[in-house]
């Protein structure tokens, strides 16, 4: 099964640039875990802790926010999921 990640601009940069990649797993988190094993240092952008997303991080699969549970939220072989940074200031 393949899913494509989109990978937020401003963390390309711990991903040799790249806008896309493509991964394996059944849900979210799975997809996300082997996006880690390719790229490592996006482990530390994305995630606090172990199963748990930044708060400044938004999920969506296909165009659609997977909120809440994202990282349960399944998907199926070609399915989009898209990384996006809120971003907060004044």
């Amino acid at each position: 099964m393949s899913v494509t990640v989109h990978i937020h601009k401003t963390h390309r940069q711990h991903a040799n640039g790249l806008s896309e990649v493509a991964v394996e797993g059944s849900t979210v988190g799975q997809c996300l875990d082997h996006l880690v094993m390719q790229y490592p240092a996006l482990k530390e952008v994305l995630f606090e802790k172990r199963e748990k997303l930044r708060n400044n991080i938004e999920i969506y699969v296909n165009l659609e926010s997977a909120y809440p549970d994202e990282l349960a939220k399944p998907v199926q072989d070609g399915d989009e999921i898209h990384l996006t940074v809120m971003l907060a200031g004044g």
